[in-house]
């Protein structure tokens, strides 16, 4: 387990022969993927969808009765995960609400090399699915020093520093209200107290250095990490509701004297799993 963007050298992707390098069509690839969902896992309806970043994927076990899992290879224009402390499926939920969700406990991230497509095709599939509402989660590092590692934060903006973007042409998207402010009251609802703020999205795959670091505090930003931003993006320009949780798991460079130590990385995850996944579980039957 890494945090957001940290590769795992033992594991490297399959590429899934389905796929299209070059994602002419996008949009019809993600209706491709989420007919083979429906058709695999006999879905009728989708009301939410979530990405488990790192330190989050334990989580699924908890958001309710587990209707069917695919590798996430096995579909179109999907990859196998290559970082550390992600999953590798597509699970179907059915939630103590009533409601269906659909979770990805992997995802792609920018610096792969892929492009920007399949970095929010999941995102894209879910929207093809029919849901209404996504739920992107990370690990990330935080600038805010009394955030110590194990801080979940709430979402309330972002800044995309990857020089990219999943639109194409004059595709103008509001982006004032990127997180949805109701999710955010319910997440206060749930779980008083969780604190807000701005996520910066890097490319990585390195980790920002210390003047980096500053230079995302100056421009607003209260936590870094090397993904979500992108996939924000493809959510609003799907019209979805949209909510994000940042675990910390690692002061960002200079925050401390401390160097970046990826043993402490994991081991942040794995202390706040059950935490995060006793969230999700909340936050999912709230809404």
């Amino acid at each position: 387990m890494a945090r957001a963007g940290t590769p795992e050298t033992a594991k490297t992707s399959r590429v899934n022969p389905m796929t299209s390098p070059e994602f002419t069509d996008p949009q019809a690839i993600a209706r491709n993927a989420a007919d083979a969902i429906r058709s695999r896992l006999s879905l009728t309806s989708v009301d939410m969808g979530l990405v488990l970043g790192s330190g989050w994927s334990a989580g699924v076990d908890r958001l309710g009765t587990t209707l069917g899992r695919i590798p996430l290879s096995e579909l179109p224009g999907f990859f196998a995960p290559v970082v550390a402390g992600h999953g590798g499926d597509l699970v179907a939920v059915a939630l103590p609400s009533g409601k269906t969700a659909v979770v990805l406990t992997g995802r792609t991230h920018f610096y792969e090399g892929r492009g920007v497509e399949p970095v929010v095709h999941g995102v894209r599939t879910v929207a093809a699915l029919g849901a209404t509402t996504m739920i992107l989660t990370n690990g990330c590092g935080g600038l805010d020093p009394s955030w110590g590692p194990g801080t979940i934060v709430a979402i309330r903006d972002h800044i995309n520093l990857t020089g990219a973007t999943p639109l194409r042409g004059a595709t103008f998207i509001d982006m004032s209200t990127a997180w949805t402010p109701r999710l955010l009251e319910v997440t206060e609802r749930v779980a008083p107290g969780t604190p807000t703020g701005v996520y910066a999205q890097f490319r990585g795959p390195q980790y920002e250095t210390p003047a980096e670091v500053r230079m995302a505090r100056t421009i607003g930003a209260d936590l870094v990490g090397m993904s979500t931003a992108l996939e924000a993006i493809a959510a609003r320009e799907a019209g979805l509701d949209l909510l994000g949780l940042s675990l910390v798991t690692n002061h960002a460079a200079g925050v401390t004297d401390a160097p970046l130590d990826h043993a402490e990385v994991i081991a942040a995850g794995k202390q706040a799993a059950p935490r995060l996944a006793s969230l999700l579980a909340d936050i999912t039957a709230a809404i």
